[in-house]
């Protein structure tokens, strides 16, 4: 694939962010424009290697046909390109901005060399295709008399109900909040994914078919029974949104939030207001702690550093990873290396370092006699997450996030049908049906199977819409 020396020839040189200085002014996205002649010689480098890790196994989820669109923007057949990608991935926009790319992890060339830029290709694909106008709504010719109604829409949820719209189903899409987009909407911020990307596909969507209903909260203003009686199937994707809390002493002060509800109220008040509607939590000039790394703890660094905070630190309970893969690290698992992501090389630009920590537990916060926050203490822990005596500090905090992942969905929906979960808390549904303990009624994604990645969540509506489709049909045609 590709040019048949280019891995030879041309060196990885990803696509650039804006220069942090600039864009922490704004929460405009951090992407330049796409360069079509620099991502021709990077699809150049994507090699002929046989078995195309890539796509299968260890690398992308929903099994990409990398290679191919790899080779056709080398030929700069980009329609072609577009076709492929769409082949097997509902919303490359999507993925194209926040995948960490576990393809790239997976690429052979990564053997001995950088990996190609598979996720900077894939988002200019996807953009050049909305630019061009070759991405228009594509209704089915033909509708089934079957009703479905999916809860949530996160991007499970509108992988579903893009499926199963596909398939002549009639899709109903319930969502709690007042926008559509679950996760996308709400959980990531607009640098990271503009929400008129979102919205976008979402007309789209609309235009082919299926109905979104918005402040609709299953279980609570909805009754679920009743939507199942009044459906021939009902899919549960309602996402992993039981936060994981620090429950250490003074929990309570005035100060201390949960990441998503520090990142929801944002890019809310923003869509709502430009942030001039004051309904937000404010990190401007004050002393900023995240307490938890990944995808969400960044989030929070980056969204903190555009609000103006005094400063900011970042705890990890691990160690610093290696700068390389480590013994029991080999290739094609994900690398567990040292990365530097959007948020730190901000905050390294704004304060000068990087703003991470690492070998560190909290184990007090701190409050005034209002109740205010004022502080955190930590002490460093070893490779075993064994304290280390005599190293306590106390740190200053106005604000602290706490972004240590998520454990399990919110019950209320099982409760009130009787459904079983699995030991973990989790819906209980296995991957070979998706069908939940509760008739007609079915379970994907985070909800199922724990807090994963977008792309895990893209490939399990799709999956959990083939089965839904073989249920209702007695057969599907559904990928």
């Amino acid at each position: 694939m590709g040019k048949p020396t280019g891995f030879k020839e041309f060196d990885r040189e990803t696509e650039p962010y804006r220069d942090p200085a600039v864009r922490l002014v704004d929460f405009e996205e951090l992407y330049t424009e796409h360069d079509q002649a620099h991502l021709t010689t990077q699809g150049a480098r994507c090699m002929d290697c046989g078995v195309p890790f890539c796509q299968s196994g260890n690398g992308c989820p929903i099994h990409n046909l990398i290679p191919e669109w790899n080779d056709l923007v080398y030929k700069g057949r980009w329609h072609d390109a577009l076709d492929r990608l769409h082949k097997t991935n509902n919303f490359p926009e999507f993925t194209g901005r926040v995948c960490p790319a576990p393809c790239e992890g997976a690429c052979v060339l990564g053997i001995t060399n950088p990996p190609v830029t598979i996720k900077n290709i894939e988002n200019a694909i996807i953009d050049r295709g909305y630019e061009e106008g070759w991405v228009v709504p594509n209704p089915p010719s033909v509708r089934t008399d079957k009703k479905i109604a999916v809860i949530g829409s996160g991007p499970c949820g509108l992988a579903a109900a893009a499926q199963l719209n596909k398939a002549g189903h009639n899709v109903t899409v319930y969502e709690r909040a007042d926008r559509i987009g679950g996760l996308l909407m709400y959980g990531i911020p607009n640098m990271k994914l503009d929400k008129d990307v979102v919205e976008r596909r979402i007309q789209l969507m609309r235009d082919e078919g299926i109905e979104f209903i918005v402040n609709a909260d299953v279980g609570k203003n909805v009754d679920v029974k009743t939507l199942i009686d009044n459906n021939d199937a009902v899919l549960l994707a309602t996402g992993a949104t039981m936060a994981r809390d620090l429950p250490i002493p003074n929990r309570d002060a005035k100060g201390v939030h949960l990441a998503m509800e520090f990142l929801t109220a944002n890019t809310k008040s923003l869509l709502d207001s430009n942030l001039e509607d004051g309904n937000y939590i404010s990190a401007k000039d004050k002393d900023v702690i995240v307490i938890g790394g990944g995808d969400t703890g960044t989030d929070c660094i980056g969204t903190s550093l555009r609000h103006g905070c005094k400063s900011l630190v970042n705890f990890e309970l691990l160690p610093k990873p290696p700068a390389e893969r480590a013994p029991d690290n080999p290739w094609p698992l994900w690398p567990r290396i040292y990365r530097v992501d959007y948020g730190h090389a901000e905050a390294a630009d704004r304060f000068g370092e990087d703003p991470r920590v690492y070998s560190i537990m909290s184990k007090e916060f701190l409050k005034d006699e209002d109740g205010n926050l004022t502080g955190i203490v930590t002490v460093n822990v070893d490779e075993k997450i064994q304290e280390i005596p005599g190293t306590e500090k106390t740190w200053k905090a106005d604000l602290i996030l706490l972004s240590m992942g998520f454990l399990q969905p919110e019950h209320y929906i099982n409760e009130a049908l009787g459904m079983e979960t699995d030991d973990r808390g989790n819906f209980k549904a296995t991957k070979d049906d998706f069908k939940t303990t509760v008739p007609k009624v079915y379970a994907a994604a985070d909800c199922r199977r724990g807090q994963d990645l977008v792309v895990r969540a893209i490939n399990e509506g799709r999956e959990a819409a083939r089965e839904i489709d073989r249920d209702l049909m007695g057969s599907t045609q559904l990928p």
